[in-house]
């Protein structure tokens, strides 16, 4: 009789999170020290300020409340159905309940020892993950619980063995060398090569006489500045180097390594004592090491893109992108890291693009050609936030000419901004259904132009300017004259100091949209339509995170930072008495992130729409969670400008 019960309860446990990530085993030894407790109804499990129990619990029949009382009034915080986990906090530190739990109508419950479950959580990452994170049901609603559980995520992350590289191949160690060819400043180069080719490596890392590293000699520069240049053997290795270099600290985060090296370029990081130039050389990793260690990785496809001038062999390669965005969404990757993957994949594309297009169209150009132009990203991916193949938002924005030359010059430009749209669409991305292209006229322009543009949208704040304003004020330069962005941004902020009237309206406009949950805490859906029952989670959750954060760091005068969760943690610091909430806006913002792109990889489209009753009970209390910043942060708005006041 005892086995019977032990397999109902592990049949029926293997159904609900996080029971089903154990093994069999794990399973089985857990079943078997669970007790079925009958409570009847109206009865107590546990309340608010009692100290933590010994179990945690699990409904396997009936109806629980979790309640908060406030005011002497018992107010209900979360219903828990069937398979739902509760009472975790005994789980979790032992502290005092901050939640009643209340039986709504007879129940049997699962009680479950912590003392069997410690040593499961110790073993088994995904479990501690989900206890840790605050996602089981009763932990979930507690509002700390959101920016926290970002935290354990990496926590449990970095004590996994494969210590996030298995963000690419699973594989364990990142092998670096310690043992470091060095030479000191002044060495011939001939003798540096002959200890090159004794050690068989392809570096040398010239150092001072405190050892601290001052450059770097590859084989590449071996070819292109000494036989290329023809230059003699006797010549000092400092007259070769490349320098200055870049180092870090060998116990640095992988995806800081991974990322530095892939933004500067770099085949060979150099690792120091503290991290700077200005300590001891402590070892070496190339990008060979982190190939031989992932197998497959961002550096395989970012090298590829830099070596083809094939569109059909871009798009391709971009399509591997989208599977290794799949593969960190599985595995939880951080969303930071994720972004700043994917987006220097698709700003890598677009420098291509536009490579090709001036190499096309120089020859028909040749003095107009030598005009100045920057490139820009509008919206998601001037943000740094797109991580799937959505509209395109772009602009030029060119060096003011002659009269004489403005025709001809905007001519070109748009050739230019024509030829790279067509590769990006070729390469997945959609077109802007509005038409926010760099090859539309409207948007590629002189710098003059584009600054009355923007001081006209500041001077006068229609809706239109205002829907200009979410679009353009996130612009990202991406290739070309950065100058004339960086211009344009200082005549921006020097137009909105002293204009309260245009943060007043860019503030209204961020309220346009009202916390996502209607008075019963259901998803606010669509009503009719194609996407009738669905919840728009890009127009009801992310815009207004994203509006709330432009406006703030504009109020704040933040210039270089336009990454929405980067945003909101950089408010963090220029607001201290809102620091935890900022940062758990932030936190929200980037599992909204995850959420859809999720939902966009699922459906073969831009996850703009998800249907809530086809999310798990996981999913939705989460999603729930990551709500409940907008409300607060809607109420400063409109008390910080006034807005019950404001009138358009």
């Amino acid at each position: 009789m005892a086995n019977v019960i032990v397999n109902r309860v592990k049949e029926f446990l293997k159904r609900y999170p996080p029971f089903n990530f154990l093994s069999n085993d794990s399973l089985e030894l857990v079943a078997k020290e669970v007790e079925v407790r009958y409570f009847s109804e109206n009865e107590l499990l546990f309340e608010q300020g009692d100290p933590a129990q010994q179990y945690f619990f699990v409904l396997k029949e009936g109806s629980v409340h979790l309640t908060e009382k406030k005011d002497g009034v018992e107010e209900i915080v979360e219903v828990c159905d069937e398979g739902d986990v509760f009472g975790v906090l005994a789980l979790l530190g032992k502290r005092p309940y901050l939640l009643n739990a209340r039986v709504q109508e007879e129940s049997l419950i699962y009680a479950i020892p912590v003392a069997i479950f410690e040593k499961i959580l110790n073993e088994n990452s995904r479990v501690g993950l989900y206890f840790a994170a605050g996602f089981a049901s009763g932990q979930v609603v507690v509002r700390t619980d959101l920016s926290q559980s970002q935290k354990a995520r990496t926590t449990f992350k970095e004590i996994s063995r494969d210590s996030g590289l298995l963000i690419f191949t699973g594989q364990s160690d990142l092998n670096y060398s310690s043992d470091v060819l060095t030479c000191p400043k002044g060495t011939l180069i001939s003798k540096a090569v002959a200890s090159m080719a004794d050690k068989g490596v392809g570096s040398i890392v010239i150092v001072n006489q405190k050892d601290h590293p001052i450059g770097i000699i590859t084989d590449k520069d071996l070819r292109n500045r000494l036989i290329a240049k023809n230059k003699s053997y006797e010549t000092p290795v400092e007259e070769l180097m490349t320098a200055p270099v870049i180092t870090k600290k060998k116990d640095a985060a992988f995806s800081e390594l991974y990322i530095t090296m892939i933004k500067n370029r770099l085949h060979h990081l150099i690792f120091t004592e503290d991290g700077t130039m200005d300590s001891p050389v402590t070892g070496i990793l190339s990008d060979h090491d982190i190939l031989l260690s992932q197998g497959n990785s961002p550096a395989v496809l970012i090298n590829a893109l830099m070596n083809t001038w094939e569109i059909n062999e871009m798009a391709k390669i971009r399509d591997r992108a989208e599977k290794l965005l799949a593969y960190y969404l599985e595995n939880e990757v951080s969303i930071d890291f994720v972004a700043s993957i994917i987006s220097e994949i698709n700003d890598i594309i677009i420098k291509r693009a536009v490579e090709m297009a001036k190499k096309k169209y120089e020859p028909d150009f040749p003095e107009i050609s030598k005009v100045k132009f920057c490139f820009l990203s509008l919206g998601s991916e001037g943000r740094e936030e797109q991580l799937l193949r959505t509209d395109l938002d772009n602009a030029i924005v060119f060096e003011d000419v002659a009269g004489s030359k403005l025709e001809e010059t905007k001519a070109y430009m748009l050739l230019i901004a024509q030829q790279v749209i067509e590769i990006l669409l070729a390469c997945g991305f959609q077109p802007c259904p509005a038409d926010i292209m760099a090859n539309n006229p409207k948007y590629c322009q002189p710098l003059s132009t584009w600054k009355n543009m923007f001081s006209d949208w500041i001077h006068s704040p229609n809706q239109q300017a205002l829907m200009n304003a979410t679009i353009f004020f996130d612009y990202r330069a991406i290739i070309g004259n950065k100058s004339l962005a960086d211009e344009l941004t200082e005549h921006i902020y020097n137009e909105i100091t002293g204009k309260s009237i245009f943060l007043n309206f860019l503030a209204k406009n961020a309220l346009l949209n009202p916390p996502p949950l209607g008075f019963f805490r259901n998803f606010i859906v669509e009503k009719s339509g194609e996407q009738k029952d669905k919840f728009d989670i890009k127009l009801r959750a992310m815009m207004p995170l994203a509006d709330i954060g432009r406006l703030l760091v504009l109020s704040h005068r933040v210039v270089g930072i336009n990454n929405t969760f980067r945003r909101f943690e950089k408010l963090a610091d220029l607001e201290p008495n809102y620091r935890d909430l900022m940062l758990e806006a932030g936190k929200a913002y980037e599992i909204l992130m995850r959420m859809r792109a999720i939902e966009g990889l699922n459906s073969g489209n831009s996850g703009r729409y998800i249907h809530p009753e086809k999310l798990g009970k996981l999913q939705r209390q989460l999603l729930k969670n990551a709500f409940a910043p907008i409300d607060e942060l809607q109420k400063i708005i409109q008390v910080r400008f006034q807005l019950d006041y404001f009138r358009n």
